[in-house]
């Protein structure tokens, strides 16, 4: 394949073609071009709705690319060292899926850590696909579940040499890597493919001495959050392929699920944003990192807080950690994370990323500035002086292995009761609770409910963490198998 010039931004370079061209609208969407929505036009600027127009042949069709939108796609896998690929206008949520449904049908095997994203438990609904945890190990310090190590995923294998692929979070949200070279090449030795969710690791691919990328360390596919450190608009992501996968088996597994109407707004961004991180990535993830080292520093002076990174490394269920991400414990200061979370919101005006029971995350990307880093750094001393407290009666415990009593796509459609969630123990669970973020199951379809589990909801409800996942919106009752 030839090689593109990575100054060139093809979709923009349409749009802006086409915005010269004084073409009359009759065809969707029906705001034409902001006209018949002037309220719109005043939130977003008339730029922004006069690029919000329709595929045609001057700008290329995301289903079947074929010019512009397919340079675009040459030039993000060149960019990203992959064989392929495919701009995505449903977030990461859409290309996580897409990963899981092109690699496993009904009735087959992925090897997966459970503290995935529910997007991946999603794709176990629709395709049928049947999980084997590999439960993560975990820091009881900082209560938070680690990677996976090499030696149980190496028994997952051994126990099911079925399966059909290994799925990698690559890193955890709080920044938590596995040995993914090793993970791969174990998968690839077994004849399985290796998936990675890359939503929390763009950076990976421009940064110098951060974790190994998905690409780079051999991985199948990858699922890579560009409006997460990549700077893109919200809900555009790309996935990411290798040699092994089938090109266009993989865009018709795509448009299954993907709109017919992609939006240039996304795309465009997309576009643009590749183009800003490959020629100035490097020394803009060098910044972000000297800046959460600092902010790791001044954070850790205060007392209490501990802002954690690469002394956690322990070669195996820590192989690495990401720098980018200021992971910071709370519990010594006597809050929940969320606690924390909530209070720098309301007291302070700063909106961090998530707060959990013992940890927060502030995320640090393209954007921050030292300035700002150093409101945080103040506003939390301020919280431990005024707020602070004993961490007596603090739970700590953060990851419960799951018990699983049917498959995800069996238990979501099987015949259930709604119950009092206090009366379910013990009964087995037909939909998804979880905190948002970050997103990762508390229970999935399929896994028996245990009182250990039912505490945690409660705690963490108590605490203030938002609980979505249920039918019943208040979480008061949960579905359960009949």
């Amino acid at each position: 394949m030839e090689r593109l010039d990575q100054q060139r931004a093809p979709i923009y370079e349409a749009l802006e073609r086409f915005g010269k061209m004084r073409v009359v609208p009759f065809d969707v969407p029906g705001h034409k071009r902001g006209r018949g929505n002037p309220e719109l036009v005043e939130l977003l600027g008339q730029q922004c709705v006069s690029m919000d127009v329709n595929s045609m042949k001057p700008l290329d069709n995301l289903c079947h690319p074929i010019s512009v939108i397919r340079d675009a796609e040459i030039l993000a896998a060149q960019a990203f060292g992959a064989a392929h690929a495919f701009l995505m206008v449903g977030g990461t949520t859409s290309a996580v899926q897409s990963m899981i449904l092109s690699v496993a049908k009904r009735g087959e095997k992925i090897i997966l850590p459970r503290n995935v994203h529910r997007s991946v438990m999603g794709a176990m609904v629709l395709c049928g696909a049947i999980p084997v945890y590999v439960n993560p190990e975990c820091d009881h310090r900082l209560g938070i579940p680690l990677g996976m190590s090499v030696s149980a995923v190496e028994k997952a294998i051994r126990e099911n040499p079925d399966a059909k692929a290994v799925l990698v979070n690559n890193p955890t949200y709080y920044g938590i890597c596995s040995d993914l070279r090793s993970i791969v090449k174990l998968a690839h030795d077994n004849g399985m493919l290796c998936l990675a969710d890359e939503a929390h690791g763009t950076h990976f691919y421009f940064g110098e001495n951060l974790p190994v990328s998905a690409m780079a360390a051999g991985a199948d596919m990858a699922a890579v959050s560009m409006h997460k450190s990549g700077g893109s608009l919200t809900q555009s992501s790309l996935l990411l392929t290798g040699p092994a996968m089938p090109e266009g088996h993989v865009r018709q597994i795509i448009n299954l699920t993907q709109t017919t109407s992609g939006s240039y707004l996304l795309l465009s961004s997309l576009d643009i944003s590749r183009r800003n991180l490959a020629l100035r990535g490097k020394q803009e993830f060098k910044r972000v990192s000297e800046l959460a080292e600092y902010a790791r520093k001044e954070i850790n002076a205060i007392g209490g807080y501990y802002a954690f990174s690469k002394e956690l490394c322990n070669g195996d269920s820590i192989f690495d950690f990401d720098t980018t991400k200021l992971s910071v414990n709370t519990l010594d200061v006597g809050l929940a994370g969320i606690e924390v979370y909530d209070l720098l919101r309301d007291e302070y005006d700063i909106q961090i990323e998530f707060g959990d029971l013992g940890n927060i995350l502030a995320y640090l990307s393209i954007g921050d500035r030292p300035r700002e880093v150093e409101r945080l750094v103040s506003a939390l001393a301020e919280v431990r002086r005024r707020f602070g407290g004993s961490k007596a009666g603090l739970m700590q415990q953060e990851y419960i292995d799951p018990i699983v009593a049917a498959s995800p796509q069996e238990a979501f459609y099987a015949e259930k009761e709604s119950l009092p969630i206090e009366d379910t123990a013990g009964r087995i669970c037909s939909e998804f609770v979880m905190c948002y973020p970050p997103g990762i199951p508390i229970l999935a379809p399929g896994e028996r409910i245990t009182k250990e589990i039912l505490d945690y909801i409660q705690y963490a409800k108590a605490k203030g963490c938002s609980m979505t996942g249920p039918e019943d919106a208040d979480i008061l009752r949960l579905n359960v198998l009949k």
